[in-house]
């Protein structure tokens, strides 16, 4: 604001103007007028930015306090967004014929996009529908999958490094050009900034792969393009230098990118070989095959004792409470008392929070219902193929995404063979149609994908876009999936975000 408040002391030589992302509030402009500067902007506008395209198949808001809103504070803003977002969607790739949801949110935000559709009659358009079906999906609905270790290439960049808006910062001195007989004298320090994304054919073909079968892609690419450039040896004709030359930089482009992503395995792959990594595995996946959920947990404990970030523990006793629908209070209460004890008091609002969000939480019902949704939707998979899968269970290695086994079970059979189970998962579950104006309805043809828009209110993760990208890429699947959300996360980043930060008192 230094320079509308500049503006008063000079003569008025410059123009103000102001833009709001991703919209006006009253809160800012009092402000600004408190501030005595509103009235030096000569332009007050609002840009919506609702859904950003991340990749091809990618949409999100990129709203990271979502889920809290929505789940702690009962703020519905984030879907009021979510249902704009989805009406300028269908304005420019025409309505959604059919509207499946599961929860509470998915619920408010169907109720405001058919209210804003019986507003605005001029919405009506007549685009031929790209989408056929908008799949609302809650995240609570889900709360066992962000928790779990992503196994997916792009899932296991994301848990260690992070991925902000596609980039992601790596330590540099993997990506430092060895030169002979300096002895590295000049490692550089800043960390290596790369763009992720399909833009970067080896990344498309490798980002949703299990990180097991990563490997030999990467020596098979290893292969190809050494082969690519002996061929200059075999150019001998003025047509085959020429041939060879304009597909150089290809080549180039291709071998920098194996350089890159082969540093980056090599990075992941001193982490998921550590024995604390496989400790911790081995934990979830006991948790999520239904081993032990109901009494303490040993390497918890252990944990808790060495002080390991408060994090990992959050998330593996909130994971233990979802596969057990939540703990014996004795159990719970032990848990609570050794992490405050360990890493300070001011940590009871966070688990306050978790108990709010359902993430951690005391058995009400006095009964576990995970058993049961388990078996039903089949969520353990013991034989799972990592290499060439077979079911979306390879993404974490055995255990298939609950929110994606409900997506491919609305696709076929339906979601009345999953009724019993639909009922114990938090929220309604319901469906709408949207009629559409004579000659859009669509004629499909044979052999002719049906196209499904998923939408996680709440966030989601890699792993997930990954299964679901899976399930567009199978043969006889017949759905192709696009997916929007509200924050791509992870489990880290999600319990982040329901974490209090209590400031010690000053004296």
């Amino acid at each position: 604001w230094g320079c509308a408040q500049e503006d008063r002391g000079r003569s008025p030589q410059r123009d103000f103007h102001i833009l709001f992302v991703p919209r006006r509030s009253l809160l800012c402009e009092q402000w600004l007028k408190e501030q005595g500067v509103l009235g030096s902007f000569i332009h007050r506008e609002q840009y919506s930015l609702d859904l950003i395209p991340f990749d091809g198949d990618l949409l999100s808001m990129e709203s990271e306090s979502a889920f809290k809103e929505c789940y702690l504070e009962s703020d519905q803003t984030s879907l009021y967004h979510a249902a704009k977002g989805l009406m300028t969607l269908q304005a420019l790739y025409g309505t959604i014929p059919q509207i499946f949801g599961k929860g509470e949110c998915a619920r408010h935000v169907a109720n405001m996009m058919i209210r804003m559709k019986r507003e605005f009659p001029g919405s009506q358009n007549s685009i031929f529908p790209v989408f056929d079906t908008l799949l609302l999906l809650d995240r609570n609905v889900d709360l066992l999958t962000p928790l779990a270790t992503q196994l997916t290439y792009e899932g296991l960049i994301d848990e260690i490094y992070g991925i902000q808006n596609t980039y992601v910062k790596l330590p540099p001195e993997k990506f430092a050009p060895k030169k002979q007989g300096e002895g590295g004298k000049d490692l550089p320090t800043e960390p290596k900034k790369l763009q992720l994304n399909s833009a970067e054919e080896l990344y498309a073909e490798i980002r949703d792969k299990n990180f097991n079968a990563v490997g030999s892609v990467l020596s098979k690419k290893a292969k190809i393009i050494s082969a690519a450039f002996e061929e200059r040896h075999h150019a001998k004709t003025v047509g085959e230098i020429k041939q060879f030359v304009s597909q150089l930089p290809h080549m180039q482009a291709a071998r920098s990118s194996l350089a890159n992503h082969t540093s980056i395995a090599e990075l992941i792959k001193d982490i998921t070989t550590s024995e604390d990594f496989f400790d911790n595995l081995t934990v979830e996946q006991e948790f999520m095959s239904g081993i032990d959920t109901d009494k303490v947990n040993n390497y918890i404990e252990d944990c808790i004792a060495q002080k390991h970030p408060l994090i990992k523990i959050l998330r593996l006793v909130c994971l233990q409470s979802v596969c057990n629908s939540g703990l014996k209070q004795k159990v719970l209460d032990h848990y609570k008392r050794e992490i405050l004890q360990t890493y300070g008091y001011e940590h009871i609002l966070t688990l306050n929070n978790l108990e709010k969000a359902g993430l951690l939480k005391p058995q009400t019902s006095g009964r576990n219902n995970y058993p049961t949704i388990r078996k039903t939707l089949r969520l353990w998979m013991d034989d799972v193929n990592e290499q060439n899968p077979n079911d979306i269970s390879y993404v974490y290695s055995g255990y298939a995404p609950l929110s994606v086994r409900l997506a491919q079970l609305l696709a076929r059979p339906g979601w009345r063979s999953i009724e019993e189970v639909l009922k114990m998962l938090p929220g309604p579950h319901f469906e709408e149609r949207q009629q559409l104006p004579t000659g859009l309805q669509k004629k499909r043809q044979h052999g002719e994908n049906r196209v499904t828009l998923v939408f996680f209110l709440g966030g989601v993760t890699y792993a997930e876009i990954a299964a679901l990208r899976f399930l567009s890429q199978m043969e006889d699947g017949g759905t192709e999936y696009v997916i929007a959300t509200t924050k791509l996360i992870n489990g880290t980043s999600w319990i982040k975000s329901l974490m209090e930060k209590l400031e010690p008192a000053p004296f």
